[in-house]
Order: structure tokens, then sequence, then C-alpha cells
């Protein structure tokens, strides 16, 4: 597997193939500008000046060719990994500019999930040099921390069960000098009992469990992240079909997400007193699986009426939102794989965000905008609440109608954290069906980059 650190190092003048950037406004003048041998070569293969498009130039002679991206100075995030990913090992310079976020595209292109492959990529890095040293660490961090995202979301289910996701936790722990609370059995069904239900089906050695993770200065503010780890979901007694199981290996994404922003937090030093909770859970099927119809307690108190078995994130992620109050946060970040509905809204790229404080909403956005990792917010609609009143308890988890479902799911989880606590909730696909440009087919982080760079904007000036 290519060394990821290995593919940007600093420009110190040494020899480098050439990257040219031309803007698709300024294609046509480029071209006429270009000697007979490129024109050749871009009529040979219809390059006609798109956005988005590469190409390989020839030079004088048959060894000095150089590299095309036609893009933008603001948008060659994507351009820049497409040559990353089919360009051979080789040294490369952008011509005339500095490429800034691209450099996290071009890194981020080479990395490849190759657990279970018998052979790999093995051509060897394709290094970008660049003049910004100081960033360089900076994009490498976020591409480890989005490259374990995809790791973990493309690990099967019988490699990754609430028992892996408390050692991956352990790990982060014992990397950054932090401490490390895991709950289970009678004590996670005594303090956690939504947790316990949702998960206590589950095979020996599958058990759930609370992993909460301490880290930072008791002085500084206190920020929880939040991660929904349902390592696998069958759905429950409500059962999915196949094809909706086949993907269920990533229903933990929102720890994948969380363990990877809860990373970038401690490896940038950011002054914060970080919690980071992970409910690990398999919604497995046995004698002992909870039900439709059953009434489950909560650690905040309010009883949730379970209408669906195949609604248990909102469930165990309850749970974790009023433990994550308790210590009483100045911000809450929580992720999740939580809907379909938010899906068919949106679709893959953009993870629905739903927020209890409008500047908080306005500033993720923002974050998301500026390290092109967009979001879109989805109202926390207050007339969609009477969809949540059951007829025996005092909530239910999923309201029959159908309708509004990722309103309703956030809603539900908006009554265990404090009016007053700045609450943002992303439910995320964690998935790319398509590959483009950088991004295979498999798991995926969404939103990771924009939580980050909020946190940055809020706490890093405070460095």
């Amino acid at each position: 597997m290519t060394d990821l650190e290995a593919t940007l190092r600093p420009d110190h003048g040494q020899p480098a193939r050439t990257i040219v950037l031309v803007e698709p406004d300024g294609w046509d003048d480029w071209l006429t500008r270009q000697p007979q041998r490129i024109r050749a070569a871009i009529a040979a293969h219809r390059v006609a000046g798109k956005a988005g498009t590469t190409a390989i130039l020839p030079g004088e002679e048959a060894e000095d060719w150089s590299a095309l991206a036609i893009a933008t100075p603001d948008d060659m995030l994507w351009p820049l990994a497409k040559l990353a990913e089919t360009l051979p090992a080789d040294t490369y310079r952008l011509a005339g500019r500095e490429p800034g976020m691209a450099a996290f595209g071009w890194a981020l292109a080479q990395h490849r999930f190759a657990r279970y492959r018998g052979r790999d990529d093995d051509r060897g890095p394709r290094v970008l040099l660049t003049g910004e040293p100081v960033r360089i660490a900076q994009v490498l961090r976020l591409v480890a921390a989005t490259a374990s995202v995809r790791d973990f979301v493309d690990t099967g289910a019988a490699d990754l069960g609430p028992a892996e996701l408390e050692g991956a936790a352990e790990a982060l722990a014992t990397a950054h000098g932090a401490d490390i609370v895991v709950t289970r059995g009678d004590a996670l069904r005594l303090s956690f009992p939504m947790v316990h239900i949702v998960g206590q089906a589950a095979a020996s050695g599958r058990e759930p469990r609370m992993i909460e993770l301490f880290w930072g200065d008791l002085a500084h503010p206190r920020v929880a992240i939040v991660g929904k780890g349902v390592c696998f979901d069958s759905g429950g007694l409500d059962i999915k079909s196949s094809a909706g199981m086949r993907l269920m290996k990533k229903d933990m994404g929102g720890a994948a997400h969380a363990l990877a922003l809860a990373g970038l937090v401690m490896d940038a030093a950011l002054p914060v007193r970080l919690h980071l909770l992970i409910p690990a859970v398999e919604n497995a099927i046995s004698g002992n699986a909870f039900r439709p119809g059953d009434v489950l307690p909560s650690r905040l108190g309010p009883t949730v009426e379970n209408t669906n078995t195949d609604a248990e994130g909102r469930l165990v992620l309850a749970d974790a939102l009023a433990r994550a109050a308790e210590e009483v946060p100045e911000l809450i970040l929580d992720f999740a794989t939580l809907t379909g509905a938010a899906r068919v809204a949106l679709g893959p790229d953009l993870p629905a965000a739903f927020a209890n404080d409008d500047r908080l909403a306005a500033e993720l956005l923002a974050a998301g905008e500026e390290v092109g990792d967009p979001l879109w917010r989805l109202p926390l609609w207050r007339g969609y609440e009477d969809m949540l009143k059951s007829d025996v308890a005092d909530l239910v988890n999923a309201p029959d109608s159908g309708f509004a479902g990722a309103v309703t799911a956030a809603l539900f989880l908006q009554r265990f954290v404090p009016a007053d606590i700045a609450w943002a909730h992303l439910d995320t696909f964690a998935w790319r069906p398509v590959a483009r440009p950088g991004r295979p087919k498999g798991g995926e982080a969404y939103g990771l980059r924009a939580s980050f760079r909020l946190l940055e904007a809020r706490y890093g000036q405070r460095s």
C-alpha cells in the first residue's frame, strides 16, 4: 500500500514533472498559444476544455511529458486527485501556484482499502511538491482521518464488532494520553438501558457497551462528540430485506466519524475538554431480541414505545446524548447513519445537518463550504413533534406515518438534549455508491472535515 505520508513533500527546487493548470474560461486562449505537438495531442484525445478533464502533454522529447488539469484555482481538489490516481510514480509540481487544499485530494486519491485483497496498488507514491511545508502535516492528518473512516466502514462486520470499536478507542486514548471508560453488562443495563436492550440479542463476544473517552484540561470548554456504533443492523425482529441488509456493515459509520474527529482534535491539541461517546451494539435477532411494542426505559427518564426495531440507532444515541449532556458541554456534535429518508431527500453526498442553534448551523455550513465538504441543513420542525406521541409511553421511536423520517428522527434525539446546549446532528450515509476521482466506491467520510474546521475556528484561536 502507498505510504500516504510520502505523497506530499516540501518544494526545495528538486527535479519534478510539471502539472499545468488551465482554467476553463481561458482554455481557447491557452490552446492557441501551444506548439503543434500539444494541439495535435489535445485533438487526438478530444480534450475540449471541460472542468475536471485531465490529459498528458507531450514534450519535445518522449521523456519530457507533463500533465494537464482543467480546473479553476478554487476547484482543483478532485481534478488533482484524478491525476494522482492515473499518473505513474514520480515527483510532480503544479506550475505557477501552490496546491493548497488540492493537496488533500492528491494524497487521499492514493489510499486503498486492501485488507481483503491478495494484491495491492504497488506503483509507489505519486509525490506532489509544495512550498507550504507547515501545511503538509495538517493536510496529511486530514487524509489519515478520512482514510480511517473509509477503512472502518469498508471492514466486514465479522471483523468489526463492539469489541473492535472499543479497541480502536483504547488505541486512540493510549496515543494521546486520554482516559477511557467502558460500561458493559449489568452496569450497562442500569446506566444505559436502551443501549443494553438494543444490543442484548448479540452473540457472545459481541455484547453491547458504552465507550467513553475523556481528554484535555478540565478548565477548557467542554465539547462532546457522539457516534452511532451499530456494527451490524439486521433490522432486528422488523428484519430488513436481503438488499436492505447488504451494506449494514456501514451502520457504525457515525462511530467511525466520531473516532476520526476526536483524533483530529487531539492531534491538533485544540484547547477543549473532549468527551467522546460511542454506544457500540449489534442489532441482532435471537430469542431475547427486543420486540415491537416493548416500552423501553431511557437514561434520561422518558419511556419509549418501540414501534420499529429497525429504528434502533436513535435509541442508542438518545442514551449517549443524555450522558453527554450531564457533563454540561458548550457543544455536542453527533454523527449517525440514521435514516434512509435523509438519503432520499439529499442523496449520498450531502449529510443532513440539524441544529438547535442558528449560529452553530451557520458556522457548520460555512465550514463545509470552506473546505469542500458540504452539508445541507434540514429543520427541527416543531410541527411534527405530535408524530412522536405514544398511547402508552412518553414517546415513540418511529412514527407510523412514514412522513419526514429524517426530521422526526432528529426531533426524537432533540428530546434528550437540553435546550441550552448547542447541538448539531449529522445524518450521514458514510458510503459512496459510485466511484469518482479520489473517492472510490465504498466507505466515505461526509461532514468530517467540515466539523473539524468548525472546531478549529471556534477553539483554535484560543491556543
